[in-house]
């Protein structure tokens, strides 16, 4: 009885460790978000707008310059960068830009990208319509993507801000990838063929 008891108390400790291991992957992103607002100031908003509240407003043909950046945490294998680095856009007006995102390794991996905007005080000024950011990104071992970017700079931006940098951190996306190898393990076939003698 002692020898099931002591596999009851293992099999209690790993799943333990398993969910709290979950939790602490899972509130990776959250965490790096609180960081970048409550602490730095930086506004991370990864919600569509609506194009037609912004582009509607009466916009004076005032350029900005956009800079693009792009990088991924440590333990992401994937290549990522911006396709164009920097242009002039008109206040009011939608725009697009794309990233280059590649798996550099051998098997699919799940990637979240958390955006940033700089100066901070622009950030709320800065409408992101469409964004990768705002779904999970699935890549395929080797595969390569252009990811795109919509945006509005709204008229009101500060007469002052003459640059705005868009910046992405591409973070490795561990809960998923785990759930997508367990769906992929039951979507397996349960035998094997094996090969003739």
């Amino acid at each position: 009885m002692s020898g099931k008891a002591s596999n009851t108390a293992g099999i209690g400790k790993m799943v333990l460790a398993a969910a709290v291991a979950f939790a602490f992957t899972f509130s990776l992103v959250p965490l790096y978000r609180i960081a970048c607002e409550k602490v730095f100031g930086i506004r991370l908003d990864n919600t569509a707008v609506d194009a037609s509240t912004l582009s509607g407003a009466a916009a004076e043909a005032r350029m900005v310059t956009v800079e693009f950046d792009g990088g991924v945490n440590s333990s992401l294998p994937w290549s990522f960068r911006p396709n164009q680095v920097r242009m002039q856009v008109q206040v009011g007006e939608q725009y697009e830009t794309t990233y280059y995102a590649h798996n550099d390794s051998d098997h699919s991996i799940v990637g979240t990208a958390t955006p940033s905007v700089a100066p901070a005080r622009a950030s709320g000024y800065f409408a992101k319509t469409e964004c990768f950011c705002f779904t999970a990104q699935t890549l395929t071992a080797g595969e390569t993507r252009d990811m795109p970017v919509r945006f509005i700079i709204d008229p009101s931006l500060p007469a002052d801000v003459k640059t705005i940098t868009l910046s992405y951190t591409f973070f490795k996306n561990d809960v998923l990838t785990e759930r997508e190898q367990a769906t992929a393990l039951v979507a397996a076939p349960s035998s094997v063929p094996h090969a003739a003698p």
